[in-house]
């Protein structure tokens, strides 16, 4: 050992005397910090929108946003709106009307409800049938007086007015007068001070009204999505956590075989989530969705070192030791061990800190603080209260239960895990060479992983998972609809996003050759752009519109006539004219939509290929915007959305290799320090490399996409799996350096410390693997993923190890140097 790995030693067993020579004072100092942190735990605040987090500072988001305040659509939704979304058979008839100017009536005859207008079918077939109806009531009057006739008559008329057009789903029938969804927008006067949390009770309100009045219409707006947003975090940890707490329950009274050794188990796993959370509130970070998975990573974590540290006291017990020798030996054997895995693991979850999108770059950085409050609670706490507890149950002669080892070399158990190392002694170049050509085929298969963004991944689905409508109280979820009512509005309505890709466009569109600019490059659209019989993109701008309404008046399209010099129904001259009488005409508030009011900013919306690809569309999108003569940038949700899916297969590719970097590193260095022995380092790597080769390939088996929470999964794996990889190393050298034979000590180890990781191995599995019964998807496969990890991280270790000891053994037995070992090894 070097003089550094000396001084490391004698500072860990100064710490060590610490602990077991005064306990008490230990576990004063940690109940005051806990007080300390708990303080903290009201300062959290919860992230209500899932994806803003994702989209702040991206080129494109902030191209839609100028598009969102320049231009207004037919029923533009900002956060004074509520949207009353009805669907049925037929929603305009007669009695459909009439609920739905009952409802406005309603809500209108509440003052707190702040109503000021309501656009609508209702409402315009009322007015259609009378101009002087204005209120709800006389609307509803002038439809109860009315004729099926009459109403069918007056739908006819309006049916092409775009203002009725966009607020009735696209199946509109105008002959019969019927459509199978309609969208009445409210909208509210509030006061400058209203906030998400008072429009979420306004339009919580409004769906109670609508509850009353029909079971087919639904409120949709900005407060129910937020507080939806925020009610699934709620739920989901509801669902998840007490499943958690159950199976680690479980697993820990069949590891610890002892109530009170159980309870210090389950106070430190308290702690260690107060902790977190207190450090959350006081650090600013809002709580979201990717942080649902970090207290669950960190009672995984916090189960493994509780197991370990218990598990090695009573190894020393059981032979004879007095308490206070026993916990010495154990923690100083330990001690290292755990430094090393925290390093490690704040390493693997702490390389996400490198990512662009913060919610991902956040969950670094509570997860890697979280895991050093782990280590301090497990590795100092804990043996100092399981100290001062035995003291106190042995002058009170309270029993022990059970206070022998999970496993040794005389249980099934042990005599199962040391198998890999009695097949591994006759030819372990052989399994090394299997284990990485195996591996690092599923490693080339799994790079053909899909990547995905969207925002209903951080939704319930539609339709409910089986077992959710069997959670009891008060663990129940909320009812959720905005899932159902996004699929509506995208399934039934033109004004669809997703499937279009807008482009931005800046210029001075008064200039004569403005518009033919704006149509030029429509003569030859990208493959994934949708287009017409004659080979043209299906796209809607402000030439769509004077060409729409020269079709219907015959002046207007006179004098685009006369200033259409080319002959090819585009003007190009005198546009501020034609602009001028377009906007005071009907057609203006389409005009409206693309054009803006200082005729400097215009938008054109492609209709996308129902055969491309996201990334397709996204490519073809920037590619196009570089034919316009002005300048002009693609954005729109489907490229919002493909960039954030770019970003994160970039996170997840250098997150892994930070993680993987920074800890192979590490623990070449710190072997050399403690041991003279750096290849252990590589020895310990070579585990992971394989559990997280396994792990990528599954994914890509399974169909499970790299998302907004399983980008993490990789560089956590890392920082979840090395710590099998690195107990089973620090015990082996332990019984290496006392007897000096290798199977010897790898039977010895996997009997032992390996009896350990099976209990952690299956508590942690099944702990995170709870996180599949979370009401939203992408907490289901992160939860999933999680408990694949952990499984693959212990078997690699009990299987890939082995052989490769038996191979660094040689090396070492020849002490050859390192440069010239590594093309041997």
């Amino acid at each position: 050992m070097t003089g550094l790995g000396e001084r490391i030693e004698a500072g860990t067993k100064r710490l060590n005397e610490t602990i077991v020579s005064r306990p008490r004072t230990v576990i004063l100092a940690f109940l005051v910090l806990t007080a300390m942190f708990a303080g903290g735990m009201t300062a959290i605040e919860t992230e209500t929108d899932a994806t803003e987090g994702f989209t702040e500072d991206l080129e494109e988001q902030e191209a839609l946003d100028a598009i969102d305040k320049e231009f207004e659509g037919p029923f533009a939704v900002d956060e004074e709106t509520t949207q009353l979304v009805h669907t049925g058979s037929d929603v305009l008839t007669r009695e459909e009307l009439l609920a739905s100017l009952q409802i406005i009536e309603e809500i209108e005859a509440q003052p707190e409800l702040r109503m000021e207008s309501a656009n609508g079918p209702a409402p315009a077939v009322a007015q259609a049938l009378e101009e002087d109806a204005h209120t709800a009531a006389q609307q509803r009057q002038v439809i109860e007086s009315a004729t099926n006739t009459e109403i069918d008559r007056a739908i006819q008329a309006i049916a092409d007015d775009p203002a009725f057009a966009g607020v009735v789903s696209d199946d509109l029938n105008e002959n019969e007068g019927s459509a199978s969804a309609s969208i009445t927008v409210v909208s509210h006067d509030v006061p400058q001070e209203f906030d998400d949390d008072d429009l979420a009770e306004v339009q919580t309100s409004v769906q109670e009204i609508a509850d009353e009045e029909s079971a087919d219409v639904i409120a949709f707006g900005g407060g129910v999505v937020a507080e939806e947003f925020e009610n699934v975090i709620g739920d989901s940890l509801a669902i998840v956590m007490p499943v958690v707490v159950v199976l680690l329950l479980a697993f820990l009274v069949a590891a610890y075989r002892d109530p009170i050794d159980l309870s210090l188990g389950l106070l430190s796993l308290l702690l260690t989530i107060v902790w977190t959370f207190g450090f959350l509130g006081f650090s600013g970070i809002p709580f979201d969705q990717q942080l649902i998975a970090v207290p669950v990573l960190l009672l995984a974590v916090g189960v493994d070192f509780g197991i370990h540290i218990i598990n090695r006291y009573r190894e020393e017990t059981i032979q004879g030791y007095e308490p206070l020798t026993a916990m010495r030996t154990a923690n100083n054997q330990l001690m290292i061990a755990f430094v090393i895995v925290t390093v490690t693991t704040v390493f693997g979850f702490g390389a996400n800190v490198v990512s662009d999108l913060d919610p991902i770059r956040n969950m670094g950085i509570v997860s890697s603080v979280g895991i050093i409050f782990t280590f301090l609670i497990f590795g100092i706490f804990l043996p100092a209260a399981k100290l001062e507890v035995d003291e106190l149950r042995e002058r009170h002669g309270v029993p022990e239960f059970n206070s022998s080892p999970i496993a040794s070399e005389d249980s099934s158990l042990g005599r199962l895990l040391s198998v890999p190392a009695t097949a591994s002694q006759h030819a372990p170049t052989l399994l090394v060479i299997a284990l990485l050509v195996f591996s690092g085929g599923m490693g080339v298969y799994g790079m053909g992983v899909d990547t995905s963004f969207d925002e209903e991944d951080f939704l319930p689905p539609e339709e409910e998972a089986w077992y959710v409508e069997h959670v009891p109280e008060p663990f129940a979820p909320e009812e959720y609809t905005v899932t159902q009512t996004i699929n509506v509005l995208e399934d039934r309505f033109d004004a669809d996003q997703d499937e279009t890709v807008t482009l931005y466009v800046e210029g001075s569109f008064e200039e004569d050759h403005a518009l033919e600019s704006l149509v030029s490059p429509n003569e030859d659209p990208p493959d994934s752009f949708a287009v017409g019989p004659g080979g043209q993109t299906d796209e809607q701008s402000i030439v769509t519109v004077i060409q729409s309404y020269a079709e219907e008046d015959e002046e207007f399209g006179a004098l685009v006539d006369r200033n259409d010099a080319s002959g090819n129904g585009i003007p190009d001259q005198n546009l501020d004219r034609i602009y001028d009488e377009l906007f005071a005409s009907p057609a203006g508030p389409q005009a409206e939509q693309y054009l803006t009011e200082d005729r400097r900013g215009a938008q054109v919306e492609y209709v996308i290929d129902a055969e491309a690809s996201q990334e397709e569309a996204a490519a073809d999108g920037e590619e196009f915007a570089e034919e316009f003569r002005y300048a002009a940038t693609a954005t729109g949700m489907i490229v919002i959305f493909d960039a954030i899916t770019g970003m994160i297969f970039d996170s997840a590719v250098q997150g892994l290799i930070v993680a993987l970097a920074l800890s192979a590193v590490f623990l070449v260095i710190a072997y050399w320090i403690l041991e003279r022995k750096p290849l252990l380092g590589i020895v310990n790597v070579f585990p992971i490399a394989i559990a997280v080769a396994f792990l990528i390939g599954t994914m890509r088996l399974l169909g499970m996409p790299l998302n907004a929470l399983t980008a993490t999964i990789l560089s956590i794996s890392i920082g979840l799996g090395i710590a099998y990889s690195v107990h089973t190393t620090a015990r082996f050298i332990d019984e290496y350096d006392a007897h000096g034979d290798t199977l010897e000590a790898l039977t010895t180890t996997l009997s032992g410390t390996g009896g350990a990781l099976a209990g952690s191995m299956l508590t942690t599995s099944l702990g995170t693997g709870a996180l599949a019964l979370a009401i939203t998807p992408v907490l289901g496969d992160f939860g999933l993923l999680m408990a694949l990890s952990v499984f693959y991280s212990f078997v690699a270790a009990v299987v890939a190890l082995p052989p490769a000891f038996f191979l660094w053994a040689r090396v070492d037995d020849r002490e050859t140097s390192l440069t010239g070992l590594l093309p041997g090894f």
